[in-house]
């Protein structure tokens, strides 16, 4: 299994802003074959380490990630979201 974590700090971090880009997130759930979990979280503390919104996805294999970043809905969803954020940092990694 792979794990896809990112991490999305918005330029604009009113409530509603971080609300519509976590909406444009879940839109992905239950629309691309290949993705098996799809999990989007707001962050809590607002610290000045904190990003404002955490996306965790998990495929069965390297392959199925690969397929789910060229799926057209993701190319539209990280279209909006490179427009909307400041900063994004991922991480991807094989677990059992």
């Amino acid at each position: 299994m792979i794990t896809h974590i990112v991490f999305f700090k918005l330029k604009d971090r009113s409530p509603q802003s971080i609300e519509k880009a976590r909406n444009v997130l879940l839109g992905l759930k239950g629309r691309i074959p290949q993705l098996r979990h799809l999990e989007v979280g707001i962050d809590v503390l607002h610290s000045e380490r904190s990003y404002d919104i955490a996306l965790v996805t998990k495929f069965n294999s390297l392959e199925d990630l690969v397929a789910y970043q060229k799926h057209p809905m993701h190319v539209e969803v990280a279209k909006y979201m490179t427009s909307v954020r400041e900063s994004a940092v991922a991480v991807d990694y094989e677990s059992e």
